[in-house]
């Protein structure tokens, strides 16, 4: 991977990863935290296993990527290992090439006060204005996450 190809975040969330492993698969948890009024989300389906589909819809919000408002995403489950790694493909329409597959992965790992999630979106280097967004982005979606999980 080349710089320019990945966005990684990491953050500490004092819960277990079997916690946080549902917060990033049960469709009722991710509507429900992963929601704002820059991106208030209309829907989010997860068939959590191998081979499993996901994908989220927005309604307008506040913010603006690539002349899209109303983001949409959707992707593959590639790895599903409860509860430390989570793999699946990313596909969106507010990226430069809309059908250009990216991959975004979730790590946990147990720390002694929680977890440690490192969060790796890679297949960046060719989408410069969606990578410019991601690096603002994922560390507020795992923000969204800690707060969600330690409320």
């Amino acid at each position: 991977m080349t710089q320019d190809d990945a966005i990684v975040s990491e953050i500490e969330i004092a819960a277990p990863p079997e916690r946080v492993f549902k917060a990033l698969t049960e469709e009722q948890q991710l509507i429900l935290w992963w929601n704002d009024a820059s991106c208030p989300i209309k829907l989010f389906e997860m068939d959590a296993r191998p081979g499993g589909r996901w994908r989220f819809e927005t309604q307008a919000g506040e913010i603006e990527v690539n002349g899209v408002r109303e983001f949409k995403a959707h992707g593959e489950i590639l790895e599903y290992m409860p509860p430390r790694l989570l793999v699946y493909t990313w596909m969106a329409n507010w990226h430069d090439n809309p059908a250009q597959t990216t991959v975004v992965s979730w790590e946990l790992l147990p720390t002694k006060g929680g977890t440690r999630v490192k969060v790796t979106h890679s297949g960046l280097a060719q989408l410069p204005v969606a990578r410019k967004d991601y690096t603002g982005g994922w560390p507020g979606v795992v923000e969204k996450l800690k707060t969600y999980i330690e409320k």
